[in-house]
């Protein structure tokens, strides 16, 4: 123990008398990395599906417009007032006199829209009544066609006493969620007529009253926030028109190559749920890809009316009607659109509803479970072919070092892969400056091969290819450490038949995957 004490001594002398730093040189090697690329992890997914354990399909389906009543039609905020003034004067009117009894129509304003039944989702009517007489009064108020549970909307009122200058009010707030309201007047034959009805009575214990033609007994009523959920009449012949955007963000990272897929069916479908006729035409069709380059969907059935009849059925079993349009091979150039690779597509439509006009004699119905939608639907099985696909991520960089204590001087990041993809590819890093301008280029030792040039795995059913694939980091660029600010990731994908090495286009078996772990091995310098 004694002659280890004196032997850090000893050395504990030297280095403290020495007037330069002590270096090590040193390597160091550590895992970074170890997963698993699987497919199976996105069947679930919109995008991603299989039906029978074997192959993988893509659905790029997509729903852009999901419209209801409420999209349709707003029900404007609106007040309905009644005033009586008596003809005449009457003179010790007896308690308990009924001298109103007046239905009055209002007439609400929704440009051509003739509306003759509706359901109320939500909504108020605030109420106030105005008594001028010197005492008190019964207002009874009541909504003619407007109902619920086979009940008329009444609400009565106890007025005080107030004076012609200054009349007496009650006012009260009443939710009208719930309620039924017909809207054909009293004839029954009209539209867009709201019932009122108000009747007046004295007090029956108070004293016999004198009522004069300067006496005004007024009824507001200030309806508010309707929302409907039903509505039967006429809805006019509205046209909306749109561009709605379809984003496929994936497709953002491909800056390059080619990808050749399948011949395949592209499918406009508009699903009518309205018991409303309608037309409706595809406006236009692009898509942008991540270099800029625009594509559009080129065919005779861009631009041209289609016709979609009616929903059939009622509340409970109502059946939408459809109608679709399917672009392919034949009737444009649906290939070229899809290999554009646009991550961005834009979609423009026009529907127009009752394009005949009033046909139906106001009995165009629209329930709570109506939708109009319009869908782009596209399917195929997953089958690429690969030549140059370029595909390129950034990721953000820190890490500085001081380079008179322990820093790195060279490295070596090894990539082992395992790959059950009949894809190979080529990586390569870029590391950045804050300005992304890049300051180092590093090129993979080799590709991650195929897995068509690999063997069968009896456990998994696949051809499954090992790759180690190395990165040499310079001296020149561990140097630089503390400007990188961003490394780029970029791949070349190519499928190429093993036999004849052309890039071909390879289906994608089920279950494929890519396992990867990265290790990183460091040449250091320690500055004691």
């Amino acid at each position: 123990m004694m002659k280890q004490l004196i032997f850090f001594g000893f050395l504990l002398v030297i280095v403290s008398c020495k007037k330069k730093s002590t270096t090590w040189n040193a390597d160091w090697a550590a895992p970074l990395i170890a997963d698993t690329l699987k497919l199976t992890n996105l069947y679930n997914d919109s995008t991603l599906t299989t039906s029978n354990q074997t192959t993988i399909d893509v659905d790029l389906s997509r729903t852009i417009l999901d419209i209801g009543l409420s999209n349709l039609l707003k029900i404007p905020d609106t007040t309905i007032s009644q005033i009586y003034s008596p003809a005449f004067s009457f003179a010790n009117i007896p308690p308990g006199t009924n001298f109103a009894n007046t239905i009055e129509e209002h007439v609400l304003d929704l440009n051509d829209v003739q509306l003759k039944k509706i359901r109320v989702s939500e909504g108020t009517i605030k109420v106030t009544v105005y008594n001028p007489l010197t005492t008190k009064v019964y207002y009874t108020v009541q909504l003619p066609g407007v109902s619920k549970n086979g009940s008329i909307f009444e609400q009565t009122y106890f007025v005080d006493g107030g004076s012609i200058v200054q009349p007496t009010t009650s006012q009260e707030e009443l939710n009208l969620a719930g309620y039924n309201i017909d809207l054909t007047g009293e004839t029954g034959m009209n539209y867009n007529r709201l019932q009122s009805k108000v009747i007046i009575k004295t007090d029956e214990n108070g004293p016999a009253i004198s009522v004069t033609t300067q006496h005004d007994f007024k009824f507001e009523g200030e309806i508010s926030g309707i929302k409907i959920d039903y509505a039967k009449g006429y809805f006019g012949s509205q046209v909306f028109s749109d561009t709605s955007n379809l984003i496929i963000p994936q497709l953002n990272s491909i800056t390059g190559g080619l990808l050749d897929i399948p011949n395949s069916n592209l499918t406009f479908t508009i699903e009518n749920g309205m018991k409303v006729a309608l037309k409706a035409k595809l406006t236009s069709a692009q898509n942008t890809s991540a270099s800029n380059n625009t594509i559009g969907l080129n065919s005779s059935n861009i631009g041209s009316d289609f016709y979609i009849s009616q929903a059939i059925g009622n509340w409970e079993n109502l059946q939408p009607a459809l109608n679709q349009i399917e672009f392919n091979a034949l009737n444009s150039n649906i290939e070229q659109y899809l290999e554009n690779l646009g991550a961005e597509h834009k979609i423009g439509y026009q529907l127009q509803l009752n394009p005949w006009g009033n046909v139906s004699g106001g009995a165009d119905e629209i329930f709570p479970n109506s939708r109009i939608k319009a869908k782009v639907n596209f399917q195929m099985p997953l089958q690429v072919g690969a030549d140059g696909l370029t595909l390129r991520d950034t990721f953000n960089f820190d890490l500085s070092q001081d380079p008179t204590k322990i820093h790195a001087n060279s490295g070596v990041v090894t990539l082992h892969a395992t790959n059950a993809f009949p894809v190979s590819c080529e990586p390569v890093l870029y590391f950045m400056d804050e300005n992304n301008f890049v300051l180092h280029t590093v090129i993979a030792s080799t590709q991650i091969s195929s897995s068509n040039l690999g063997t069968l795995n009896p456990a998994s059913g696949l051809k499954e290819k090992k790759s180690q694939v190395e990165f040499i980091l310079p001296t020149d660029l561990v140097n630089d450490l503390n400007k990188i600010k961003y490394v780029v990731v970029e791949g070349r994908f190519d499928t190429p038949t093993p036999s004849t090495g052309i890039n071909e286009i390879q289906t994608i078996p089920f279950g494929a995957f890519l396992a990867v772990k990265l290790n990183v091995k460091l040449n250091g310098t320690i500055v004691y």
